[in-house]
């Protein structure tokens, strides 16, 4: 037999093992994405960046006490800090919805992450990356800023994506690791059980 790195089941064997870390990267890669950004959720200017996808989204909307498009008035640059703006997010509870928010991405990271050990509970976080995921790319038909404004240019509206709108498009990678790992741990779960029932 060829033991060649080019023979075909050497490099079978060398994918499954690629495949195999792969699948473990992509779970810690989605822990640190969803531990990140949840705790940059307490930050203000986290806070007041997600305003527009909050307030044009007929599923979110109904945490902020404004209505849409008034935010437009109130948005503040990164790192600026105008005391009017804050104020009228305060009263929008723009701030305290955010809390909550990261609250729930950590917690969906660490359940994601919990898998490598405890698949069930893992099976948990992968549902909930892909129902999450699902729910920002919604911001695509709901958040006129995800594309680029008409402001005199040949380039605006679809396809082109503004900068909010490429942050967006890239949860269908998250979603998409959600799903494979969603696989993963149902196997592994029935492998589980296949062998208990083999011992019993």
């Amino acid at each position: 037999m060829n033991h060649s790195f080019s023979s075909p089941d050497t490099i079978i064997a060398y994918g499954k093992k690629i495949r195999r870390a792969g699948i473990g990267f992509m779970r810690i890669a989605i822990f640190i994405i969803f531990a990140w950004i949840g705790t940059l959720k307490v930050c203000r200017y986290e806070a007041d960046g997600i305003v527009p996808f909050v307030a044009n989204s007929p599923l979110m909307s109904f945490f902020y006490n404004k209505e849409a498009p008034e935010y437009k008035q109130h948005m503040n640059k990164e790192g600026a800090v105008v005391p009017e703006n804050i104020a009228w997010h305060e009263s929008n509870n723009t701030y305290g919805f955010s809390y909550g928010l990261g609250t729930l991405i950590v917690t969906i990271g660490t359940l994601v992450l919990l898998g490598l050990f405890f698949p069930k509970i893992g099976l948990i976080g992968d549902a909930l990356v892909i129902i999450m995921s699902m729910g920002t790319l919604s911001f695509l038909i709901t958040t006129p800023e995800t594309w680029v404004p008409d402001l005199g240019g040949p380039d605006h509206g679809f396809p082109y994506l503004s900068g909010a709108g490429r942050l967006v498009i890239k949860d269908i990678a998250i979603m998409a690791g959600g799903f494979i790992l969603l696989g993963t741990d149902l196997v592994c779960i029935a492998r589980r059980k296949l062998a208990a029932q083999q011992q019993a």
